[in-house]
């Protein structure tokens, strides 16, 4: 559960404490489930700048948020690879 208004989120009735880029990235994959992002529309979420140079910080910040949210951040169960693309938000 992702509430907008308080930055809150709960993962199977747990607080999860995130930074606001990590919110931000979690609200973006959340609005869309199962909607590709690129790591330069992630990055044009949380910096509002599509500079390629940054785009691998995405990667940081997913894995970041994967330690956070997944019961095992090496088999991801909501943010999932999209090789050579980008990631996305499981619609199961």
């Amino acid at each position: 559960m992702l509430d907008r208004d308080s930055r809150e989120v709960q993962v199977l009735d747990r607080s999860i404490d995130l930074t606001p880029s990590e919110f931000d990235l979690l609200a973006a994959l959340m609005s869309t489930p199962g909607r590709v992002y690129s790591r330069l529309d992630l990055l044009d979420v949380i910096q509002g700048v599509r500079y390629e140079g940054y785009e691998r910080t995405i990667d940081t910040h997913i894995k970041n948020l994967r330690a956070k949210i997944e019961s095992d951040p090496r088999k991801p169960r909501y943010i999932e690879t999209v090789y050579g693309v980008g990631y996305r938000l499981n619609k199961g």
